[in-house]
C-alpha cells in the first residue's frame, strides 16, 4: 500500500478517475435495489449515477490529453489512509436509510481526503489538481441534495420512510417477536419443572438449553418454511427464519442462565427477575412497533407468563 504523497500527478489522476467510476457502479446498484419499493430514491441514484459518469469522461478527457491513452490502475484501496465505501451488498442489506447515510458519507469522505492532500502538497500542478477535485466533490454534495429536493419532495420522502418502516416490521420485528415469546414463554414451564422436581439447578440449567436451542431451531425452520415472502412482503425467508430462530432461543437461555447459580433459592429468584424483564420486554415491543396499547400487551403478556411459569412450579412440585 502506497502513500498518497508518494503518487505521480499521472496517478493521480487515474485514481480520482476510479474512484467516479467505482461511486457510479455504486450508486446504479442502489437504484437497481430500491426501483420496486422505493422508485422515487431510484431515480434519485439514477441521476447521481449519471453525474459521477460525466465526471468520469471529463477526467478521461484530461488525462487522454496530459498522459495519453493508457489509464493507470490505481484504486483508493491501494493508498494508505483513502476512505473506500462500503460494499454496496451489505449497505442495502441494512435498509434505505444506511443507503442514504453511505452515499453521504462517500461524498464527504472523497471531498476530507482530496482536500487534505490538496493542504499537504507542494507541487504547484498537482496542489491545483487536488484543489479542483475537492471542488467537484463539494459539488457532487450540492447536486445531490439538488437531486434529492426534486425527486424526493417532503410527501414522497415520507412515503418512502412509512414503507421502509412497514418493511421492517414485517421482515425483523415480527418474526423476532414471534420467536421471542416462544422462547421466552414455552421454556418456562420445563425449567422450572426441573428445578421444582429436582432442587439441583444444575439440571435446571441443562434442560433450559436443550429446549432453548431445540426451540429456536424448530422455531427458526417453522417461519423459513411459512411462506416465500413474495406475496405476504415479509421479505426473504432464510431473513425471517434466522431472526425468529435466534431470538426464541435467545428468548429461553434468558432464564436458563441464572441456574449456573449453585445456591437453588438464589437461582430461583434471579431467573424469576429476568422472566419479568423477558415479559417487559415483549410488551414494550408490541407496544413500540405493533400497535398495541400498553396496558393491554403487559397484561396479556404478564397473564400468559405466569400460568405457564405456575405450571412448571406446580408440575415440578407435584
Amino acid at each position: 500500500m502506497r502513500a498518497f504523497d508518494d503518487l505521480s500527478e499521472r496517478e493521480i489522476l487515474a485514481l480520482a478517475i476510479a474512484n467516479e467510476e467505482e461511486d457510479g457502479r455504486i450508486y446504479a446498484d442502489y437504484a437497481e435495489h430500491l426501483r420496486e419499493h422505493y422508485p422515487d430514491s431510484a431515480r434519485l441514484f439514477d441521476d447521481m449515477a449519471a453525474e459521477e459518469d460525466e465526471h468520469r469522461r471529463t477526467l478521461i478527457d484530461l488525462y487522454v490529453e496530459r498522459f495519453g491513452r493508457h489509464i493507470a490502475y490505481i484504486t483508493r484501496r491501494d493508498v494508505r489512509g483513502a476512505p473506500a465505501p462500503a460494499s454496496p451488498r451489505t449497505t442495502m442489506l441494512k435498509g434505505i436509510d444506511a443507503v442514504r447515510a453511505e452515499t453521504t458519507r462517500m461524498e464527504r469522505n472523497a471531498s476530507r481526503f482530496y482536500r487534505e492532500a490538496a493542504d499537504r502538497s507542494t507541487d504547484a500542478p498537482i496542489r491545483k489538481l487536488l484543489g479542483d477535485l475537492t471542488s467537484a466533490e463539494l459539488d457532487h454534495l450540492r447536486t445531490a441534495g439538488e437531486i434529492e429536493a426534486e425527486r424526493l419532495p417532503g410527501d414522497r420522502r415520507a412515503r418512502e420512510d412509512e414503507e421502509a418502516h412497514r418493511r421492517f416490521v414485517l421482515q425483523i420485528v415480527q418474526p423476532g417477536l414471534v420467536g421471542l415469546m416462544d422462547g421466552s414463554v414455552s421454556t418456562l414451564a420445563p425449567v422450572f419443572a426441573a428445578a421444582f422436581a429436582t432442587h439441583l439447578p444444575w439440571n435446571a440449567f441443562l434442560v433450559g438449553m436443550a429446549a432453548s436451542i431445540g426451540a429456536g431451531i424448530s422455531m427458526g425452520f417453522a417461519e423459513a418454511l411459512a411462506d416465500d415472502g413474495k406475496l405476504s412482503g415479509r421479505g426473504a425467508p432464510l431473513l425471517r427464519g434466522l431472526v425468529c430462530g435466534a431470538m426464541t432461543t435467545a428468548g429461553g437461555i434468558g432464564h436458563t442462565l441464572p441456574f449456573l447459580i449453585a445456591d437453588f433459592w438464589t437461582a430461583i429468584v434471579v431467573a424469576a427477575v429476568v422472566v419479568v424483564v423477558e415479559l417487559s420486554a415483549i410488551a414494550w415491543i408490541q407496544y413500540r412497533y405493533m400497535d398495541t396499547p400498553p396496558l393491554s400487551a403487559a397484561a396479556k403478556v404478564m397473564l400468559g407468563g405466569a400460568l405457564v411459569l405456575a405450571a412448571g412450579i406446580l408440575i415440578g412440585s407435584g
